[in-house]
């Protein structure tokens, strides 16, 4: 196996979903003092989610509230209750290629523009033939951090 050309510096996010985002909304803006930082809708996605926030500056984790915009098409965002786990990177081009060539398997649209804004792209929940590793059923998220997250783990280091 070759050196690992990148780090995952932490967590970035947890995507929950569920049919109703105002029901998730009572636990985890109203019971638990989430910030609700903002929002996104897309229907290329089938979402409708409310961008909440825990913790401060580069140590942030954003906890995104999902809902389906239409709960009969895909991608079916309320049916896995943890819908994705998004992991901060340092360099999230370089990562795509060297999992590649471990046989990681990506989930189709490669890196795009986020719902945060950050570069993002996911690891596929299942392997297939050619790409046999996978997140074993869980949707990753990795996410191109920005400097001032690097920095700030660097620190820790």
């Amino acid at each position: 196996m070759s050196t690992r050309p990148f780090k995952v510096l932490g967590v970035q996010q947890i995507a929950i979903g569920g049919l109703d985002k105002h029901r998730l909304k009572t636990l985890w803006v109203d019971k638990l003092g989430l910030e609700v930082t903002g929002t996104f809708r897309s229907e290329r996605e089938n979402v409708d989610e409310d961008i909440c926030a825990m913790g401060k500056g580069p140590f942030t984790v954003e906890v995104d509230l999902m809902q389906p915009m239409d709960p009969e098409k895909k991608p079916a965002v309320h049916a896995t209750p943890l819908n994705h786990v998004g992991l901060w990177i340092d360099d999230l081009p370089k990562a795509v290629e060297w999992l590649t060539a471990q046989g990681v398997r990506f989930a189709p649209g490669g890196i795009r523009r986020g719902a945060a804004g950050h570069d993002i792209c996911f690891l596929h929940p299942k392997g297939n033939e050619e790409f046999p590793v996978s997140g074993e059923g869980v949707l990753i998220e990795l996410v191109q951090a920005p400097p001032e997250v690097i920095e700030a783990f660097a620190k820790l280091a």
